[in-house]
């Protein structure tokens, strides 16, 4: 009979290097949200790249914005409505326990164009049509659409991102100046029928408070705005994970990242807007 053959013990390195699997997996789980962060800026540079790369995709272009503008007009100035009423009657309230209520107009329009309007039409933008590119851009990705324009020579951020990203902005420009003015009608509506104001006090108080550039400054955020939800939409579109699942999912993570990034953003363009443009009269 043959001895048995001895059990060699395992090698020290092939212990460590076991022993180290588990803990080099920490720090890339760690830096994660860090590597997307990345990647998401670098789609916004190359999106940015594109726009002035031939040929531009006017269809697409253009189909694109008739449905982002098709989905949020309608929301939009439905939301707007009380939106401004909202502002008017709790601004209207405060400047009647302070004695002042003859600047109830100019108070309530500016809180409406600088700070409602924008973040009212960048949060349709990114639950309507955000969350429709994604989900586009994500049935794509699984189908390998994306893949095979690659392999044709075909951008799919020059022929699909683009046009997309552009549309979102624009629409929201737009959008920023009707949500403007049906929330000042609103407040104005509200402020003069229910609360007991008068329409010379409203509009001259608007007048001796506001000046254009408040009216830049909405306009400058809806524009933000408008690419951060459409470049946001894209790179969750463009990379889902797990099938169809993850495409439902990329969607809600779409919107909820939008949200956070718009009211970040929006903090940080009102201090700077603050800081750059003194108020008037003063």
């Amino acid at each position: 009979m043959t001895a048995p053959l001895p059990v060699r013990p395992p090698e020290p390195a092939a212990e460590e290097a076991r022993d180290k699997t588990p803990r080099q997996q920490q720090p890339s789980r760690l830096l994660a949200p860090l590597r997307q962060t990345g990647q998401l800026f670098a789609l916004a540079l190359a999106v940015s790249r594109a726009v002035f790369r031939r040929p531009f995709q006017v269809r697409e272009f253009i189909e694109q914005f008739w449905f982002v503008a098709s989905v949020t007009i309608l929301p939009a100035a439905l939301v707007s409505i009380p939106f401004g009423a909202v502002i008017a009657l709790q601004v209207g309230s405060l400047t009647e326990q302070l004695g002042a209520q003859s600047f109830t107009g100019g108070a309530s329009v500016l809180a409406v164009i600088q700070q409602a309007s924008p973040l009212i039409v960048a949060l349709l933008i990114a639950g309507a049509a955000g969350s429709a590119i994604c989900a586009d851009l994500g049935s794509r990705k699984i189908r390998e659409e994306l893949d095979a324009m690659e392999v044709m020579g075909v951008s799919p951020i020059q022929r699909l991102v683009v046009p997309r990203v552009l549309a979102t902005m624009f629409v929201a420009v737009l959008l920023n100046g009707l949500v403007s003015v049906v929330g000042t009608l609103g407040g104005y509506f509200f402020n003069v029928i229910m609360q007991g104001g008068t329409p010379g006090a409203y509009l001259a108080s608007f007048s001796a408070l506001a000046q254009l550039p408040d009216l830049y400054i909405g306009e400058l955020k809806a524009l933000i705005f408008g690419f951060i939800a459409g470049i946001v939409a894209a790179y969750r579109g463009l990379n889902p994970r797990g099938g169809p699942k993850g495409v439902g999912d990329a969607v809600n993570q779409s919107v909820v990242i939008t949200f956070m990034l718009l009211f970040a953003v929006n903090m940080i363009l009102t201090a700077i807007y603050l800081q750059i443009v003194p108020p008037k009269g003063g």
